[in-house]
C-alpha cells in the first residue's frame, strides 16, 4: 500500500468455551466465517477471519483453546496456542461477563503473564448483566493481570464492538495489506463442516474404524431458500471400513448424517441438506498427494 498510515496485524482471541467469540468474529467480520468447536480434532489448523478497511487491516486468529491438558495430544494444542500468543501482535482475552471468573481463566492467566504481548480483556455479554455487575467483574480481572485495555461488548447487540475495533488498531503496526479486501477467512467453513463428520463417523463406529478416515466436502452451496446443500465423500482405507460406515441397509450412514447436520445447521445458522457417499482410497494415509488432497498440511505439524 502506498499510504504510510496503513497498520496491520494478527490478533488472537482465546478464552474458555462459550464466551462469544464466534460471536464477535461474525459480527467484524460481518457473515459467517469458520469457527472452532472445542473437539481435539478441530483443532488441526489456526482459522483466520479478515477485517479490512481503507486504513487497516486485521487479522483475526482463533486458537486451540487453552485449557489444562489431559493427554499427550492436550499437552500438543497447547503448545500450538502458546506459539500463537507470541506471534501475534495482540492477544484478546475473552470473557463471558454472566458466568464470571471461573478456574479456566485463572490457567489462561497464568499462560498470559508467559508472553510479552500485549493483551486486552474483553468482557462479552454485557447486555446480560447489571452495570454494577460489571464494575465489580472489571476489578477483579484488573488485580489478575497487567491488561493493555479492559473493553465490555455485546458481540450479539453489537454494543461497543466498534470502540474494541478503534483500540485495536491504535496497538497495531504500520504494515502491508496481507489479504485482499474482500476475503474474510483463510480457512473455509467445508473444513469445520467436514471435521464435524468426520468426528460423528469415529464417535458413532467406535472402535471399528480407527483414525483412518477423511472427509472431502465436494459441494457447498446456499440456495434462494437460504437453506445449505452439502454433497461429502468419506473415504476409508479398506472396503469392510466402507461396510461398517454404511451399515446394514444405510443405518449407520443415515445416522453419522442426521447428527452431523445438527452440528453444521448450529455452525452455519442455516437449515442443511447433507448427502454422504463412502469411498475406499487404499493406504491414503501414506500417500503424500492424498493428505494434501484431504487437507494435512506438512507446515502444520
Amino acid at each position: 500500500m502506498s499510504n504510510k498510515e496503513f497498520k496491520s496485524g494478527f490478533v488472537s482471541i482465546i478464552g474458555r468455551p462459550n464466551v462469544g467469540k464466534s460471536t464477535f468474529l461474525n459480527r467484524v467480520i460481518g457473515q459467517k466465517i469458520a469457527i472452532m468447536s472445542d473437539k481435539p480434532q478441530t483443532t488441526r489448523n489456526k482459522i483466520q477471519g479478515v477485517y479490512t478497511e481503507d486504513e487497516a487491516q486485521i487479522v483475526f486468529i482463533d486458537t486451540p483453546g487453552i485449557h489444562k491438558p489431559k493427554h499427550k495430544l492436550g499437552d500438543f494444542m497447547m503448545k500450538v496456542a502458546q506459539n500463537t500468543l507470541k506471534e501475534v501482535d495482540l492477544v484478546l482475552f475473552m470473557v463471558n461477563a454472566v458466568e464470571g471468573f471461573g478456574r479456566g481463566d485463572e490457567f489462561i492467566i497464568e499462560r498470559l503473564k508467559e508472553t510479552k504481548t500485549p493483551v486486552f480483556l474483553v468482557i462479552n455479554k454485557i447486555d446480560e448483566i447489571h452495570p454494577d455487575e460489571l464494575l465489580t467483574l472489571i476489578e477483579t480481572y484488573k488485580d489478575l493481570h497487567s491488561f493493555a485495555e479492559i473493553v465490555p461488548i455485546s458481540a450479539l447487540q453489537g454494543n461497543n464492538v466498534d470502540r474494541l475495533l478503534d483500540q485495536i488498531k491504535k496497538v497495531l503496526p504500520e504494515g502491508p495489506q496481507y489479504y485482499p479486501a474482500d476475503q474474510v477467512t483463510d480457512h473455509p467453513e467445508r473444513f469445520i463442516v467436514a471435521e464435524l463428520i468426520r468426528e460423528k463417523v469415529l464417535h458413532l463406529t467406535r472402535e471399528e474404524i480407527p483414525h483412518s478416515i477423511a472427509v472431502v466436502i465436494d459441494s457447498m452451496q446456499t440456495r434462494e431458500n437460504g437453506a445449505v446443500y452439502v454433497g461429502a465423500t468419506i473415504v476409508v482405507e479398506r472396503d469392510s471400513q466402507k461396510g461398517i460406515v454404511i451399515g446394514k441397509q444405510g443405518k449407520m450412514l443415515k445416522e453419522v448424517g442426521k447428527r452431523a447436520r445438527v452440528d453444521v445447521e448450529a455452525l452455519l445458522g442455516s437449515r442443511v441438506f447433507l448427502e454422504l457417499w463412502v469411498k475406499v482410497q487404499k493406504d491414503w494415509r501414506n500417500r503424500l498427494t492424498h493428505l494434501r488432497d484431504y487437507g494435512f498440511r506438512e507446515d502444520e505439524y
